[in-house]
């Protein structure tokens, strides 16, 4: 318990120490004062979070809450679009072989293709055929459709890794039960493969969260659209130092319940090799 205390203060103590060797390099630079007035204003960060529509200046936080919406409408359609594409292609029989080569070529596309281009494609692309409903809908419409097509193909994968984990011999039990190749697959494969993938999975959403952002080169007013209006109008840097305070008090504490599963689940796998 003492040499667990000990350890424990010398890391806290280590820690505080370099973080303190980086904050006083920070302070000494030259161009420390001019920094921080433009990106660390206390008054121009709490502006640039509540906004000004008399000025013409868009709410970071109210930006932010977009970002957030348009990440969970994504998350729930990534997770359903991603499982299908990812069981058409473990699918051997030939009635599923053009289903299987159409979601081969999406998913090698849009794992090749990054996920700007696919914004920009989407975003500008529908809008221009002109066809009815499919073209006159908001641009955060087209930015979740191409989060999500985008987003789908990598997620696919992780699902078929996961899926490709689960033993044969199981799968053969199931079968020798009397169940169905579907059935086996939604009551034994499935639940397995979905557990195991848990952590990639939630890797996947940081870097979702965070690529909600690229939507605002489609002109919708989200947390980083928002910090630009700001910055272009006060000539502060503040709006953006708002902005990553706000992802980061999202994408940590996710990262951190990754480490977390990640964690448990190696615990586990070491109890069951014994």
């Amino acid at each position: 318990m003492l040499r667990g205390g000990r350890a424990g203060a010398v890391s806290a103590t280590s820690t505080v120490v370099f973080l303190g060797l980086i904050v006083l390099a920070f302070l000494l630079a030259p161009g420390s004062a001019e920094v921080r007035h433009y990106f660390f204003n206390f008054s121009d960060m709490r502006q640039a979070f509540l906004g000004d529509p008399a000025k013409g200046l868009a709410s970071v936080g109210d930006g932010f809450v977009l970002n957030i919406e348009m990440f969970l409408v994504s998350e729930a359609l990534v997770l359903v679009l991603a499982l299908i594409v990812a069981i058409v292609r473990l699918q051997h029989s030939p009635v599923f072989f053009p289903l299987r080569v159409l979601a081969t070529i999406y998913a090698d596309l849009m794992r090749g293709v990054p996920t700007l281009l696919v914004i920009y494609a989407i975003g500008f692309g529908i809008p221009a055929l002109q066809i009815h409903f499919l073209s006159t809908q908001s641009s955060v419409v087209y930015g979740v459709a191409a989060l999500v097509l985008s987003y789908s193909a990598y997620v696919s994968e992780v699902y078929r890794a996961g899926i490709n984990s689960v033993p044969n011999h199981q799968v053969a039990a199931a079968r020798s039960l009397g169940l169905g190749h579907w059935q086996a697959l939604r009551h034994v494969v499935l639940p397995q493969a979905v557990r195991t993938v848990i952590p990639p999975l939630l890797n996947d959403f940081i870097s979702l969260q965070k690529d909600t952002a690229l939507v605002s080169v489609l002109g919708t007013i989200e947390t980083l659209r928002a910090a630009e209006i700001y910055g272009d109008t006060a000539f502060s840097y503040a709006g953006l130092t708002v902005a990553a305070i706000l992802f980061l008090l999202v994408t940590i504490p996710l990262a951190r319940f990754t480490d977390r599963l990640i964690a448990k689940d190696r615990a586990r796998r070491l109890a069951g090799a014994r």
